[in-house]
Parts: C-alpha cells; sequence; structure tokens
C-alpha cells in the first residue's frame, strides 16, 4: 500500500522521535527524521532534489543544541517558499505558537501528541489528489 505522505519529524528528544516514527508509520505515512534543524533542512534538500520531496514537515520549536523550529523554518522558506511545516513545542504560550502563520507555519502541534491530533493535522495538511 502506498504511503499517505511524506514527512520530515524533527526534534532532539529520542523519545518524541521513537514514539511519533512509530506512530506515523501506524499511520500508514513515510517518515524520516532529525535531531536539529540544521539536519532537517540537509534532508529537505537532499529528497526535494533527488524528486522526493516532503509533503509535510514537523519542527520542534525549542532545540537547546542545534537550530530549533523558527530558525529552521526561515531557511526552509528561503530555500523552498513553498515548504509546509508545523511547529511543535509543549509551550503553548510561546509567540510563534500563539501566532504560527505569521513566522511561516501552516499548523502547530502540542507536546505530548494524542494519536487522535497527530492524525486530524495529518489529514489536513496533507491533501493528496
Amino acid at each position: 500500500m502506498a504511503a499517505k505522505g511524506k514527512v520530515l519529524l524533527m526534534d532532539d528528544e529520542q523519545i518524541i522521535l521513537d514514539v511519533t516514527l512509530e506512530v506515523l508509520n501506524y499511520l500508514e505515512y513515510e517518515v524520516m527524521f532529525a535531531r536539529d534543524g540544521e539536519a532537517a533542512l540537509g534532508l529537505y534538500k537532499n529528497e526535494k532534489e533527488a524528486g522526493r520531496p516532503f509533503d509535510l514537515v514537523i519542527l520542534d520549536l525549542s532545540v537547546p543544541e542545534g537550530l530549533g523550529g523558527k530558525d529552521t523554518i526561515a531557511l526552509l522558506k528561503a530555500y523552498d517558499p513553498a515548504v509546509k511545516a508545523v511547529v511543535s513545542t509543549g509551550h503553548s504560550n510561546d509567540p510563534v505558537v500563539l501566532d504560527y502563520p505569521q513566522y511561516g507555519f501552516s499548523g502547530r502541534l502540542s507536546k505530548p501528541y494524542k494519536i487522535s491530533d497527530l492524525k486530524e493535522l495529518l489529514e489536513q495538511q496533507i491533501k493528496k489528489p
């Protein structure tokens, strides 16, 4: 069965990566992951240039040792203005989360993720013809 979409997940916490990878696979999405914004940008460019672009990017807002979501979305938008990305965080009162469209995001996802919230978000963000 073909995947419902291709997702790039960037998060610095291994447990988030492991659990979300499992959930996305269960929901029949192809997923690749990165630990910080630099790695995410590299993966995004490689896959796009190889003709295998991502349908959605999920970016952790805060990455203590590396580029976080706010800086990463700016770099992704500079590379590909059509990138579709969602900000992910446990800090719901952060200005980036409160006004995510102003920063270039098309949605937000609160941690810890509920499977139903993640599924709904993916279905809203990835519209396949």
